[in-house]
């Protein structure tokens, strides 16, 4: 519930941004949970589902990455202007991009800033990804051999090496009640 007693039924785009195994799509699964329970249209756009669809074909060149993030925002805001919470969780590692997104969905933009360490990530790693990055056997790998950009300003941070999920998604959870009446 709102201040002034009503149901939220507006939009929001909640952008979930960090290092690839920091939790994005973990967290963000949970707040989707929450959120339905609750009686909250959402959906999520995670990366990796979006690159296999919306984005197939594109590579991992600063291009292609902005490409893929402009795309997912535009579904994001398609769908947060329509009244539905799209939960984004992609890596998205650099500011100027994600400027663009904030400034095309406007204020129904809440960046969340997943932080790990890469040392973390790595280690959370089960594809083995990282090993190969920090051999040179991947190319253009976020964190490693291309610049991951953290938020300056998020909304939310997240610390997930010191939050369980539980705590992560709490925190976004609270934000959201506080903010909008949301999760009420």
């Amino acid at each position: 519930m709102s201040e002034n007693g009503t149901t939220y039924n507006g939009g929001l785009t909640l952008w979930f941004t960090g290092l690839s195994g920091a939790g994005k799509s973990t967290i963000a699964e949970a707040v989707e949970a929450e959120l339905r329970e609750r009686g909250v249209r959402v959906e999520v756009l995670d990366g990796d589902v979006v690159r296999t669809n919306l984005s197939k074909g594109l590579g991992f060149s600063k291009e292609d990455r902005d490409t893929n993030i402009r795309r997912i925002a535009f579904v994001a805001d398609l769908l947060s202007r329509n009244g539905v919470v799209a939960i984004t969780a992609a890596i998205s590692p650099y500011r100027e991009i994600r400027r663009e997104a904030r400034q095309l969905i406007g204020e129904r933009f809440v960046e969340i800033y997943v932080k790990a360490s890469v040392d973390e990530c790595a280690r959370r790693d089960v594809k083995g990804l990282y090993e190969k990055a920090f051999r040179g056997e991947i190319k253009e790998f976020t964190g490693v051999s291309d610049p991951y950009e953290a938020p300056e300003n998020a909304e939310i941070t997240v610390d997930t090496e010191n939050e369980t999920v539980e705590e992560s998604s709490g925190k976004v959870l609270a934000y959201l009640d506080q903010r909008v009446g949301v999760a009420a």
